[in-house]
């Protein structure tokens, strides 16, 4: 057992694959080494084993991308509903350690707002997990609303989660390496720009206008996002457009976890900028090993009353637990 901090531990970003929903894509576009893939089919023993092992008490599980984004039509909205319910009995046999986040029929915004309230009102789940990209869309067009309307309606989070770029956009400015550096698409560099334009089109659609009490949730710090707020706020205060206050829309309506980010000085950039209650621990396993990320939490040196926020208390209350 590794040395933790003196409170409990959640984790909200860490993954798992349904064998029926994956094989509809293929085993997904990070099929990785057969150990990856028995870690992302377990929902039990070896799940269990390794939170234990890292003393994480609670884990909420997410389906990982491309999860339900691009199913279409009565067949998709009925996979989903499979998918959901299969990941429910996994969370009941487990009720102290482990909960889940929705998997949304998303091109069919009106199912996928029905379905989300399945999860949670029946289901018991704590919010949804949705890819940036819906069939290379951004969910940011209004056709898209009724989900975050949904969301607003039951209080609880919507969890933005990286997908691959739009393949224009891998063309243009991901080509030349790619082949090389398959990551730079992924985790190296193209999921946080997917998913920063994506954070940075739901604040200047006006959405939040509309819906005052819809809470997002980014991982991986922020998706860069934290870093550049103050730029990002000052250009949009220039004469010659509409007006946005980014900064406050932003720091409202917005929570960002450490899923697969364990840097002291990115860690305390997030929190001068945005407030330590606005921060939560994630993993992103089993992408990312549970015990780096809460040897890196032990050691972070901050409060012990800030490091209680992060490991847990911030999502208590965010998710009700």
């Amino acid at each position: 057992m590794l040395q933790k901090p003196a409170c409990p531990i959640v984790t909200l970003e860490d993954h798992y694959w349904d064998r029926e929903l994956a094989a509809t894509f293929g085993k997904g576009d990070t099929a990785g080494p057969p150990e990856l893939q028995a870690r992302l089919y377990d929902l039990g023993e070896l799940r269990l084993k390794e939170l234990d092992e890292a003393g994480i008490d609670y884990q909420i599980i997410s389906h990982a991308a491309p999860s339900t984004q691009n199913l279409a039509g009565p067949d998709g909205v009925a996979l989903a509903r499979r998918v959901n319910d299969r990941l429910a009995a996994a969370c009941r046999a487990h009720p102290t350690r482990l909960g889940g986040f929705a998997a949304l029929p998303s091109t069919d915004p009106a199912a996928a707002a029905d379905e989300l309230s399945r999860c949670i009102e029946k289901l018991g789940f704590k919010g949804a997990m949705v890819s940036v990209m819906a069939n290379n869309e951004f969910l940011d067009h209004q056709r898209y609303w009724p989900i975050f309307a949904r969301a607003e309606a039951l209080d609880v989070p919507v969890y933005l989660h990286p997908a691959s770029p739009h393949g224009t956009v891998t063309d243009i400015y991901y080509r030349d390496y790619v082949k090389d550096f398959p990551m730079l698409t992924r985790a190296a560099w193209g999921y946080a720009v997917e998913t920063g334009t994506q954070a940075v089109r739901l604040v200047l659609s006006g959405i939040f206008d509309q819906h005052p009490r819809l809470k997002i949730i980014l991982g991986h710090l922020g998706e860069t996002l934290p870093f550049w707020i103050w730029r990002i706020d000052s250009a949009f205060a220039r004469a010659g457009q509409r007006s946005v206050r980014f900064r406050d829309v932003f720091s409202r309506h917005f929570w960002i976890t450490t899923s697969g980010f364990f840097s002291t000085p990115a860690l305390l950039c997030c929190m001068m900028e945005l407030g330590v209650d606005r921060i939560m621990f994630s993993v992103d396993w089993p992408f990312v090993s549970n015990p780096p990320g809460v040897r890196w939490l032990e050691a972070v040196p901050i409060s012990d009353e800030d490091k209680a926020k992060i490991a847990s208390g911030n999502a208590k209350r965010l998710l009700r637990l």
